[in-house]
């Protein structure tokens, strides 16, 4: 990238979606553990997660949705469907959203080969190398059954350490943009008493996100005030409007 793009990347909004795809999910068998990793690890580097949809394994509800997220965001990530069961048809709606051809890479089938013999590579394991047409792979350094990117959509397992693992390696080719950054107040009154104020301040400050989180443990509530922004001044600024909110709320409960 040259020295003028990566500095109109920096400045740049770069999109995501999320599309969890299994009926396991839906039912409650099991919980999903990606959705909260992968919205960390992409406000890391400078994509913002705006969207996250969870579908079963039904084509017509993968296709719909695929098509839905990948034209209204910069990457569409998915997770689950992608193995060697009969329920695993992530990679064959991808493909017909996208409107390519699928069928048998070679380039898969290699993969696989440095985990097992070819005799073993049975018609079910063989699934997991079907890839859409031009599509390039994404690397599984933990059971070498690869991913895949088409076009602006990531196809990604779901089991967390082999998804952990796929985006690490897709990581690097995505463009990012500037990156958000976070203040984090604790507030020791109940929401109830800095509402009005907080509202105040986010109506001054449009550009940032605020927002307060109650949370309750054996030591009683416990109130946080968490500011995202891209701008480090525009942050700070806020930050201390907050911490002058506080200051008052303190000082009149000081006095009674």
């Amino acid at each position: 990238m040259s020295e003028a793009s990566a500095s109109a990347s920096a400045h740049k909004t770069i999109t995501a979606a999320v599309l969890v795809i299994g009926d396991e999910i839906l039912s409650g068998r099991t919980k999903d553990q990606n959705i909260g990793y992968i919205a960390e690890y992409l406000t890391r580097i400078g994509i913002e997660l705006r969207e996250v949809r969870v579908v079963p394994d039904v084509e017509k509800e993968i296709v719909d949705a695929v098509n839905a997220l990948r034209t209204r965001y910069d990457y569409l990530f998915t997770t689950g469907g992608i193995g060697p069961t009969h329920d695993d048809i992530t990679a064959e709606c991808v493909a017909k959203a996208v409107g390519v051809a699928i069928d048998v890479d070679e380039r898969a089938v290699n993969m696989l080969l440095t985990r097992m013999k070819r005799e073993d590579l049975n018609e079910m394991r063989l699934r997991m190398c079907r890839i859409p047409a031009g599509a390039s792979l994404i690397e599984n350094p933990v059971s070498a059954a690869p991913g895949f990117r088409v076009a602006n959509v990531i196809v990604m397992a779901g089991v967390p350490r082999i998804m952990h693992a796929m985006l690490d390696n897709v990581a690097p080719t995505l463009e990012t943009g500037v990156k958000v950054i976070s203040e984090t107040l604790e507030i020791g009154f109940p929401e109830g008493l800095y509402a009005a104020g907080l509202k105040e301040i986010a109506e001054r400050f449009p550009d940032l996100s605020i927002g307060s989180y109650p949370s309750f443990g054996a030591q009683g509530y416990r109130n946080q005030v968490v500011l995202r922004g891209k701008d480090a001044a525009l942050l700070a600024a806020g930050k201390a409007e907050v911490e002058a909110l506080i200051a008052r709320l303190a000082a009149q409960h000081e006095t009674r």
